[in-house]
């Protein structure tokens, strides 16, 4: 009898997202490889996991451990790994070349999973909408895509990049259609950040853990479908129509972070955002790169205006300002639309709430040492949304300004007035995105097909 090939084994370096993904479309169900542990990083409290045996596959009858990413150099001994796969998005090239350089030193190769291994086919046309960083302006774009789409006669239905830090056997396939649906799958702030501005228009979103399942939910409902990117990474269904915001606050970005610049190579239709706000040179610099890198893209330049529903609550006050989570954490930014909107409404003071932080949130400063005069809408869990409701409601200011795009009232008991702070994509000039996606409409076989 020949000798049984020797599977081998394979060590998945993520954050509750891609690497998942990667799993289940390359390896759940390939002999040739035995993933031996997923490792966490960039969201509290996803280690000491086990990815469920009921979504791990016949292969895998005791599921997955996920370990810690520091203890990737024992994790390689102790297990005997052959392959380490990076798989997780909003961090510098530099960053994952010390990665690899770890694995090398321990004797394993380095993998980058790339699209024609990882994207799934839709029968439904995709439009994607990506970016180079965390903040760019995804997701006003998002919606604006979503609108334009609608007002054009098409069912719409968003799928969303993954954030399942919870019960991974309850978010297979999660559908949102109302509010209710967000309590019943207790979802983090993050999460609802996402979701809510689509519930607001009456759309559907996906997301979950198993996307060729969400994709084949999704198409049953869809004329076309919207992926919308989280952090900079690359859809995981291939695109019939790719956009890409770029920010040029962070000039050089687009091509200095994975897999920012996958995507900023990749792109059909490249925005530059914020350039309202943002110094000329810096806008040069990013149509520059675009000349240079994907000269064939077509370019977007926009501006992202803010609106607060109660600007007179502003003026005069001391106020607490709560940004966007991860544009303000891993996307490195120190400020956000809640920051803008304090100084545009004249704000008497904006409050530093690192005195009145408890908990995690006290841990996420020391993490994050850049942020300073704002507070991260942290939640990724009961506790510490929990602890982020004490930590506002301790501090002394006049007026909480709400720069993310969740309303925290939905879930808080906030003890003094909150104003909301919303934004939306404006296209400066021509080409617009509405042009874009008529022509696209006309040209897309997939719809031609349904007609």
């Amino acid at each position: 009898m020949a000798e049984q090939k020797k599977r081998k084994r394979v060590v998945i370096l993520g954050a509750a997202g891609r690497d998942f993904h990667n799993f289940n479309v390359f390896f759940r169900d390939n002999p040739e490889y035995e993933v031996v542990a997923f490792t966490a990083t960039q969201i509290p409290d996803i280690e000491g996991r086990v990815y469920p045996p009921e979504l791990a596959g016949e292969l895998y009858p005791n599921g997955i451990p996920i370990l810690p990413e520091d203890d990737l150099e024992k994790i390689i001994k102790e297990k005997d790994v052959d392959i380490v796969v990076f798989a997780y998005s909003d961090v510098s090239h530099e960053h994952v070349m010390h990665l690899a350089s770890r694995a090398h030193s321990a004797g394993a190769d380095f993998w980058l999973l790339g699209p024609k291994s990882t994207m799934l086919k839709s029968k439904k046309p995709v439009v994607a909408v990506t970016a180079v960083r965390t903040g760019c302006g995804k997701s006003q774009t998002s919606r604006k895509v979503a609108r334009l789409l609608q007002e054009m006669g098409y069912k719409v239905v968003a799928v969303r990049h993954p954030m399942p830090y919870g019960d991974l056997r309850k978010q297979v396939v999660q559908r949102f259609a109302t509010f209710e649906d967000l309590d019943k799958h207790e979802c983090t702030i993050e999460e609802r950040e996402e979701y809510e501005p689509y519930l607001e228009r009456g759309m559907v979103v996906y997301a979950g853990v198993d996307y060729e399942k969400i994709l084949r939910e999704a198409e049953k409902e869809a004329d076309i479908i919207l992926w919308d990117g989280g952090n900079n990474d690359f859809p995981f269904y291939e695109p019939d129509l790719w956009i890409v915001v770029t920010d040029p606050h962070r000039p050089g970005h687009e091509l200095t972070h994975h897999p920012g610049e996958t995507n900023f190579r990749s792109a059909d239709v490249i925005i530059i955002n914020k350039i309202d706000s943002a110094p000329p040179e810096n806008i040069q610099k990013i149509r520059e790169n675009i000349e240079k890198i994907n000269p064939n893209a077509i370019v977007i330049e926009a501006a992202s205006p803010i609106f607060v529903d109660k600007p007179e609550l502003i003026k005069g006050k001391r106020v607490l300002v709560v940004e966007d989570g991860p544009t303000l954490t891993h996307g490195g930014m120190s400020f956000g639309a809640g920051y803008i909107a304090a100084k545009k409404y004249g704000a008497k003071e904006i409050v530093d709430p690192r005195p009145y932080a408890v908990g995690s949130i006290i841990e996420t400063y020391k993490k994050y040492p850049h942020l300073s005069n704002i507070l991260p809408a942290m939640g990724y869990g009961k506790k510490q949304i929990k602890e982020l409701e004490e930590t506002i409601n301790r501090a002394d200011a006049d007026v909480v300004i709400m720069g993310t795009p969740v309303d925290l009232r939905r879930f808080m008991n906030l003890n003094k007035p909150a104003v909301r702070v919303k934004y939306e994509l404006e296209e400066i000039g021509t080409p617009k995105l509405k042009d874009i996606l008529e022509e696209w409409v006309k040209k897309c076989e997939k719809l031609k097909k349904k007609e």
